[in-house]
């Protein structure tokens, strides 16, 4: 079968879309991102046919494993997202509960302002990578492709930057 033949791929497209769509929905269970994944799947297949190789399987098969791949990349990155946006809320909150003794806020305050400051004392690379895993719930392998490097550059920036961070802030508990 020639997946780069209009007529066929057309044939394809008809008799497949809904249950790649089906295989994305389920998992999504958001019918707009699911007709994305959808359509992402035949625009891959369509640029790149030789991928698929009917020896290991059938195509539909081939097409509802891409579907359910793509669609698992977008929910674990809505997850990321969830994640990242309630450590920034945490981090950044400036309302405290009412029920806090102010005792207990300023000494919230000094801990914040400890963190910001030793933060702000790292090296930038190593600054970033910290923000981007800690706050920005991204992977280390995210983190090196955002940034352009290597990922045992990133993995490092992330390590080197903790143990820095985690001296700076034990140096005023020893004294």
């Amino acid at each position: 079968m020639d997946l780069s033949d209009q007529a066929t791929f057309s044939r394809i497209y008809a008799s497949h879309a809904r249950g790649v769509q089906a295989a994305a929905q389920r998992i999504l269970n958001n019918s707009t991102q699911a007709q994305d994944v959808a359509q992402d799947v035949f625009m891959r297949v369509w640029r790149d046919p030789a991928k698929f190789d009917a020896r290991r399987g059938e195509l539909g098969s081939y097409l509802r494993l891409m579907a359910r791949s793509r669609a698992l990349d977008l929910w674990r990155e809505g997850q990321a997202a969830g994640r990242a946006g309630d450590r920034l809320k945490v981090a950044v909150a400036h309302d405290e509960p009412r029920g806090d003794r102010p005792d207990r806020l300023a000494e919230r305050d000094d801990e914040r302002a400890a963190v910001r400051g030793a933060l702000r004392r790292l090296p930038e690379a190593q600054r970033e990578a910290l923000v981007l895993a800690y706050w920005g719930g991204l992977t280390a392998d995210e983190i090196a492709r955002r940034s352009g490097v290597p990922l045992g550059t990133a993995k490092s920036r992330i390590r080197l930057g903790l143990a820095k961070l985690r001296s700076e802030m034990e140096l005023p508990l020893a004294a």
